[in-house]
């Protein structure tokens, strides 16, 4: 396979796995699912056949034969052996590249030694996927294993980040059986052989039901009354979620002590406990890092990391916590603040919560 094909499958299978829409895909100009992975080569043809796929749609099957691999339109068809559902599984394709699937719940006592997504597959995941998430928010230690800079987790749409960029469109997943659902623990949401637009369908309304969407992409292994009250006694997962993407970065770049505002404590100790914290939840709201040497400002909808020092950070840190330049003027010098505010508004990054951005409070 070719560097730049197996490129492209890497992307499409880490955004099927993780539940997040590929950025520089537009929705609107796509036909069906951006990714699909079948569990049984039989369905090829009849998967080929359907509007479910699209001519940018990335197929993976297993055990799927080389001439169905290389085409010049339509799916791109590729190969893999392994699986891609059962925990503690392997999957690789071409011999060149291996991803490795694991339950959480066990993550914690293996050894990672290469690109891992790691599942909710059962209750005593989510239990202790929430039991993490407590004692980072509270204590701010990350598990070391789900901050590993090869680890995905995956289904995060219904850890509480919400369904955004998750749903048929970006993925799909076809059972054993030809049934159809966005992921091997989700809800069915037909069978191969139903039409594109009743799968999508399907999906809106099993979502427009709950209180904390998406139901669907764990709904056949977690109990739907726990996972909605689970997120309903912690809104600020979705934050958590994005503040394990950031450490993973920093991580990858060789950092340690990575601490993260908000969870366990602030830069600024006259921020720490405050109840009215403006950052407490939002996923898309920028994150404060910081080691000994430096900090770091994570954008998780730009997808960048800007590292600044630990003073500016303080100002960050005042400005995320206040929520607007007014009210943060009360606890640090406004002109710096409004300098700090207006560098990185000139990046696309919006230190307050959108609806307070140049609005007093």
């Amino acid at each position: 396979m070719s560097g730049n094909r197996m490129s492209v499958t890497k992307r499409h299978l880490m955004s099927w796995g993780v539940g997040r829409t590929l950025p520089d895909r537009a929705e609107s100009a796509c036909e069906g699912a951006a990714t699909v992975v079948l569990e049984n080569p039989g369905h090829l043809a009849a998967l080929l056949g359907s509007d479910l796929v699209g001519p940018h749609t990335v197929v993976l099957g297993p055990g799927v034969p080389a001439d169905a691999e290389g085409q010049d339109a339509g799916p791109l068809v590729i190969g893999y052996e392994g699986s891609l559902s059962e925990p503690g599984g392997d999957m690789s394709i071409d011999g060149d590249f291996f991803l490795q699937s694991q339950d959480y719940a066990t993550s914690a006592y293996m050894s990672v030694i290469g690109a891992t997504l790691i599942r909710v597959t059962e209750q005593a995941d989510f239990e202790a996927f929430l039991a993490d998430a407590d004692r980072a928010r509270a204590e701010g230690e990350f598990a070391a294993f789900v901050t590993d800079p090869a680890v995905q987790l995956a289904d995060v749409c219904a850890l509480g980040a919400g369904p955004a960029g998750d749903g048929p469109r970006t993925r799909l997943y076809v059972g054993p059986d030809g049934e159809l659902s966005t992921s091997p623990g989700g809800i069915r949401l037909g069978s191969l052989g139903d039409g594109f637009a009743s799968v999508t369908a399907e999906w809106d309304r099993i979502n427009a039901k709950s209180a904390h969407p998406c139901a669907v992409a764990l709904g056949a292994v977690v109990p739907e009354d726990d996972r909605r009250r689970a997120l309903a006694e912690r809104p600020w997962l979705g934050r958590y979620l994005a503040a394990l993407v950031a450490v993973r970065e920093l991580r990858a770049r060789g950092l340690s002590g990575i601490r993260v505002s908000g969870f366990g404590g602030r830069l600024v100790l006259a921020q720490t406990g405050r109840a009215d914290a403006e950052d407490a939840g939002g996923s898309e709201l920028p994150l404060l890092l910081w080691t000994d040497e430096a900090a770091y400002v994570h954008s998780p909808a730009a997808g960048r990391t800007f590292q600044i020092d630990r003073a500016a950070g303080e100002l960050v840190e005042t400005l995320l916590v206040c929520g607007s330049l007014d009210t943060a003027a009360a606890h640090a010098e406004r002109d710096r603040l409004s300098r700090v505010q207006a560098c990185f508004a000139d990046v696309g990054v919006m230190l307050s919560a959108p609806e307070t951005v140049g609005a007093g409070k």
